[in-house]
């Protein structure tokens, strides 16, 4: 319950007890689905630990990756909102432990809890103008301008390790890719250009940024 205190501290004490009662946690392994595209939401997800996206199958079943997740944050319910079934999947990145409440309740303590609604509209507002700008990035920048959104993407959304320099999230090319809405083979090239112009340094799935200025002008640039 200490995972949740941004959520919690707007519950009164009893709905704070309703939630305990209701509580499940569970342990997805990597690559492992939390939810398909077309189930039913009936379940508020949050992230206790490890990383989360939520992507999308298109033409071809080639995969657009939506948005992150990191610890502690919330995701699944904006489809139960809508009164629709789940437009995308999501999928543990790395192993991860996530909770989840029953959504009806939730929806029983936001129609007479104001601080709760807001609490929730605040964080749905946010994710679309997260997704507004992400939108117009991947498909009004050319590739190099689409990589080095998404590297920096990646640095302000799971931070550094101990060296100020190489990203927290390690992932395939494929990812990469799908993150960066292009093909796996341009995801290499290009991400060997950066790496040929001294711009980051790769090893296996670890990335290093070297020239985060230069990053952020091209991105800029698109």
């Amino acid at each position: 319950m200490e995972k949740l205190s941004d959520l919690c501290c707007h519950l009164t004490d009893e709905q704070k007890q309703q939630i305990k009662e209701a509580i499940t946690l569970q342990e997805y392994k990597k690559n492992e689905v939390i939810y398909h595209e077309g189930d039913c939401p009936d379940q508020l997800f949050c992230l206790i630990s490890g990383k989360v996206k939520v992507y999308k199958d298109g033409v071809g079943h080639r995969s657009q990756t939506m948005r992150l997740y990191k610890p502690v944050e919330y995701f699944g319910y904006r489809a139960y909102l809508s009164g629709e079934d789940f437009l995308t999947t999501a999928a543990a990145f790395e192993t991860s432990l996530v909770a989840k409440i029953p959504l009806e309740l939730i929806v029983s303590f936001i129609k007479t809890n104001n601080e709760l609604a807001w609490f929730f509209i605040q964080t749905l507002a946010k994710l679309l103008g997260v997704s507004d700008e992400r939108t117009v990035n991947l498909t009004q920048k050319h590739i190099r301008g689409r990589l080095a959104e998404s590297l920096l993407f990646l640095r302000d959304s799971y931070g550094l390790e101990e060296d100020g320099c190489t990203l927290s999230i390690y992932l395939s090319r494929e990812d990469l890719a799908n993150l960066s809405n292009m093909t796996t083979s341009n995801a290499i090239r290009t991400l060997s250009g950066f790496a040929s112009e001294h711009l980051v340094a790769i090893d296996g799935k670890k990335i290093k940024l070297i020239n985060e200025e230069e990053l952020e002008k091209i991105s800029r640039m698109g």
